[in-house]
């Protein structure tokens, strides 16, 4: 009885996410691209050898992310998030003390398996299970917290390298996230976790046998291969958006400008989400945001300027990528409901979190195969419009029996039976 009385309430629980989520993109993720080019010339390693420790973080996220899902649906997020920020501590101190390039490697990839047990797929994991009714609402909060990490540790890093070194940083970063993430996960992720839906505890079998169908079914094939189509055109052109300005004849300060203004845009599209949502159906919501997408690389890709037009297109790139995420949070629940929520969501994020890995090299590939990155992005916007059309697809037709859509409203009576 008295453990009932400790327990936290969701808004409790929100709150402790917020705070982890932002400190922990801020130093597992956002730190890295500001520090790349001083790691590259204090070690002698090449941009692109420091970049693809990186990318190796990225894919072993992705691969991580599926058997820690699995967990998530037994277990609940507490065990994992925090053994993830514990390992996040250790991997940023290898990082740090990496004598050679072969060690920092093995560190960032220590770290990829960190990121899949803190960053978004375990937190949205929680909202999920944890809220039923105001579960838009709060996944839209903490977005719209992590969604300032890097506008708040990316100076933070540039300020700290200046009387550290990079080296130093890392360390740093070690301590906060060790101060900030894991005594919070261990204590306030604590609230009992919901049974699997119509499965007895008992019987995990009935539970993969379920997820197998949902996995089977023709929408979700297609869901998978239009958000992974579309994150590979989004973080490529975000990636690039910086070379191609200074090919559009911009000055490096203004190019800067046009990249994080469109930061500004992804927070503003995560403002507007939950209005949208209510009034408008799935298919056109996919429609709105990944149009946005596709129409905003498109522009990027042939408008030369003024540069008012040029920050205008980036804003509205930044409002896609920002409503993008919470579409992507809510995909599985939109079609299937909340049962098998994070086994589903880490099959699901498997090859988005890959493209993502892939993204950093795509845009500068492009750019070298068709000879600009003006054609570069005209090629994404390409690929984006074909991710657009198979997402749009998965909204439509049947479900199999495994993956059947089941009402709101008999999902809330589920979880509260099981409160």
């Amino acid at each position: 009885m008295a453990e009932a009385v400790v327990r936290p309430g969701r808004g409790r629980v929100l709150a402790a996410l917020c705070v982890t989520e932002i400190v922990s993109w801020g130093l597992l993720y956002y730190a890295f691209p500001v520090l790349v080019p001083r790691i590259s010339s204090d070690t002698g390693w090449s941009s692109v050898a420091v970049t693809s420790a990186f990318s190796v973080a990225l894919a072993v996220s992705a691969l991580a992310g599926v058997p820690v899902g699995r967990f998530i649906d037994r277990h609940g997020p507490r065990l994992v998030m925090t053994a993830g920020s514990g390992l996040g501590v250790v991997t940023l101190v290898v990082i740090a003390a990496s004598p050679n390039l072969l060690v920092f490697v093995v560190g960032w990839a220590l770290a990829g398996v960190a990121m899949a047990g803190v960053l978004y797929p375990p937190a949205f994991a929680a909202i999920t299970g944890w809220f039923v009714a105001g579960r838009l609402g709060a996944l839209t909060t903490l977005t719209l917290v992590a969604g300032l990490a890097s506008t708040v540790f990316a100076p933070l890093t540039a300020a700290a390298y200046d009387q550290l070194g990079w080296r130093g940083t890392y360390f740093w970063a070690a301590v906060v996230l060790a101060v900030l993430t894991v005594p919070v996960h261990w204590l306030v992720l604590r609230r009992p976790w919901p049974r699997p839906v119509h499965v007895d505890a008992e019987e995990p079998e009935a539970e993969k046998a379920y997820a197998a169908g949902v996995v089977r079914d023709s929408r979700f094939r297609l869901l998978a291969a239009g958000l992974t189509l579309v994150a590979l055109a989004m973080y490529a052109a975000l990636l690039a958006l910086v070379p191609l300005m200074l090919e559009r004849g911009l000055s490096p300060q203004a190019a800067a400008w046009v990249l994080g203004l469109g930061g500004l845009g992804q927070v503003a599209g995560r403002l507007v989400y939950t209005a949208l949502a209510r009034h408008a159906s799935l298919t056109v919501r996919t429609v709105t945001v990944f149009g946005l997408v596709t129409v905003s690389t498109s522009v990027l890709a042939v408008v030369p300027g003024p540069v008012g037009l040029l920050v205008a297109a980036s804003m509205t790139a930044g409002v896609g990528r920002g409503i993008a995420t919470l579409l992507q949070a809510t995909a599985v629940t939109d079609r299937w409901g909340a049962r098998g929520y994070g086994r589903l969501s880490g099959v699901l994020g498997l090859p988005v979190l890959l493209a993502t890995a892939l993204a950093p090299g795509a845009g500068a590939v492009l750019a070298e195969v068709t000879g600009s990155y003006a054609t570069g992005f005209a090629v994404l916007a390409a690929v984006a419009a074909v991710g657009t059309v198979l997402t749009v697809a998965s909204t439509h037709g049947r479900a199999t029996t495994a993956g059947r859509m089941r009402p709101l409203d008999m999902q809330v009576g589920e979880f509260r039976r099981q409160s």
